[in-house]
């Protein structure tokens, strides 16, 4: 695996211990880095204030 490769899964792996994903350091350790880029695209959909769940939502109202 080249170092570029290896460093890019050690911040990924951080980044989800940070954000208690329900998976231990060997199980994050276990995945490849396409797996570990998409669990980190999931936590950053569920908490990012700009996602579905957390944005705001404009109604339209009468301007005065």
């Amino acid at each position: 695996m080249g170092k570029g490769v290896e460093e890019r899964r050690k911040e990924l792996i951080y980044k989800l211990m940070i954000h208690t994903v329900n998976k231990t350091v060997e199980q994050l350790m276990k995945l490849t880095l396409k797996e570990l880029e998409t669990e980190y695209k999931k936590v950053q959909n569920d908490c990012h204030p700009h996602s579905d769940a957390g944005s705001i939502h404009w109604i339209h109202t009468k301007r005065q």
